[in-house]
């Protein structure tokens, strides 16, 4: 053995010890130097990296943002801050979270999304934070299931003869789906035009197992008045599609009706929309802004609830003049041209006093706030769609939403300005015409969307912004 050993082993020593001094030194540096950095300056934290990332980004994407300066408020206000009962994720930029959901029944597909073909399925926001999920089978059935904070299905999903699905809506004792059956036409004649099936429109209540409480139609037919009898309103080949809304205890369905009209020895069926009140026990109620008859002729009906007034709000797009109009009685909220590309969108509550809703024409999506008639304030977006989507976002905002080759565009905006906030970001799952997104009261939006396979839906949950 050298006689140097122990000197050596004397200096490895001194030379580690130096060494971890440093390195501790130099930790307790960096820590005090991160200390004051905003989260998204601080390296290997992943929600910096989600906050700073711009576009599609798998199952997560997220609007791009700027970190705030060192030291800055606005850094802890980006942080991440859990939102409601189900504690979602709230951040500086909308993220956007998919899941597919394996419902293990065939989901109806898109098909044409034409404004007469069936539509597959939609969502709505419970008040625990969670949703229920309907869709349109391939048997003749619509599927109802309960979905988890995770947007995940939970329990076994029931059924309800239907053949198309037009919307649902939550509380905290179950919910309502609207939805279509088949009807009798009788003999009429009709004085032109070839004979369709004749169906009929149905709210159906149902409890928290998802289990049927009551049901009532509303269009009129009945044993004794078939489709083709003078006074019918009914469902036909015509556009149909509705929406729900709830005042707290009444729920109100705005739907295109088919309108029989005896003309001589046979009868003319005419288009327009219909909306009906239901009562919490089942009854068909009268008042509440309701009507046998508003727009004529009608397409993409849309209602809600607004308790500033107490009233039921509802647009309609109409070839009456060719515009954007509020029904019974007509008023004018925004002209347009029966070109074949006026649409309507959807219609939301102004932050301040008033409604906004999205239409289109030629192609390019619009924004016209309004009180009573007409609009006070347009907005031409950047949107190229015929069929917009706008849903409330939050406190005070409003999201803005449209087919973008495979996936869909989203744009926040101001619910009292109508300005953009922020940047426009991506959701990653199919769009399609005339489905709905739907708002949670965590500030939260979620989408249905075709999902992986035929018995699969997607669910895209917009994530809270900061409220």
């Amino acid at each position: 053995m050298s006689k140097f050993w122990p000197f050596r082993r004397r200096f490895t020593i001194i030379i580690a010890i130096v060494v971890t001094v440093v390195a501790v030194s130099g930790l307790a540096a960096a820590a005090a130097l991160t200390a004051g950095q905003p989260k998204a300056a601080q390296a290997g934290n992943p929600q910096a990296a989600s906050e700073t990332t711009s576009g599609s980004a798998g199952p997560e994407q997220s609007a791009g943002a700027s970190a705030a300066p060192s030291g800055s408020a606005s850094a802890s206000a980006a942080a991440p801050q859990p939102q409601g009962p189900c504690g979602r994720t709230a951040s500086a930029t909308p993220s956007v979270k998919v899941t597919d959901v394996n419902v293990g029944t065939r989901v109806t597909g898109y098909g044409s999304e034409g404004d007469t073909d069936p539509l597959p399925m939609a969502i709505a926001a419970t008040p625990s934070g969670g949703s229920w999920l309907a869709w349109l089978g391939t048997d003749k059935r619509v599927y109802l299931g309960r979905l988890d904070c995770d947007d995940k299905l939970v329990g076994t999903p029931t059924s309800f003869a239907g053949i198309d699905l037009q919307d649902v809506q939550a509380d905290a004792d179950g919910g309502v789906l609207l939805l279509t059956r088949p009807g009798d036409c009788h003999t009429g004649p009709l004085c032109g035009g070839s004979s369709s099936p004749c169906n009929t429109m149905w709210m159906v209540r149902f409890d928290n197992a998802g289990r049927p409480v009551w049901e009532r139609q509303v269009t009129n037919l009945s044993g004794s008045l078939g489709g083709y009898d003078n006074g019918a309103r009914f469902v036909w080949w015509y556009q149909h599609h509705g929406r729900l809304a709830s005042d707290g205890s009444n729920y109100a369905a705005y739907f295109g009706v088919a309108i029989t009209v005896q003309n001589g020895n046979c009868v003319d069926i005419h288009e327009g929309d219909r909306m009906q009140v239901v009562s919490a026990g089942g009854a068909l109620v009268s008042g509440h802004d309701s009507f046998a008859v508003g727009c004529s002729h009608s397409w993409t009906t849309r209602i809600a609830w607004d308790p500033r007034t107490s009233h039921f709000a509802m647009v309609c797009a109409t070839d009456n003049n060719c515009r954007i109009a509020q029904p019974n009685p007509y008023r004018t909220v925004a002209a347009g041209a029966c070109d074949g590309t006026l649409f309507g969108g959807d219609l939301v509550l102004a932050s301040t006093t008033g409604y906004w809703t999205a239409w289109s024409q030629g192609g390019q999506a619009r924004l016209e706030h309004f009180k009573s008639g007409a609009s006070d304030n347009t907005i031409r977006t950047s949107a190229r769609s015929s069929h917009p989507h706008l849903v409330g976002y939050g406190t005070g905002r409003m999201l803005l939403a449209w087919e973008s080759g495979s996936a869909i565009a989203a744009q926040v905006y101001d619910a009292g300005t109508g300005k953009t906030v922020g940047s426009q970001f991506t959701i990653g799952v199919r769009d399609h015409s005339y489905q709905a997104f739907k708002a949670y009261a965590d500030g939260s939006v979620a989408y249905p969307a075709a999902g992986s396979g035929n018995t699969s839906i997607r669910i895209a949950r917009v994530m809270p912004l900061p409220a």
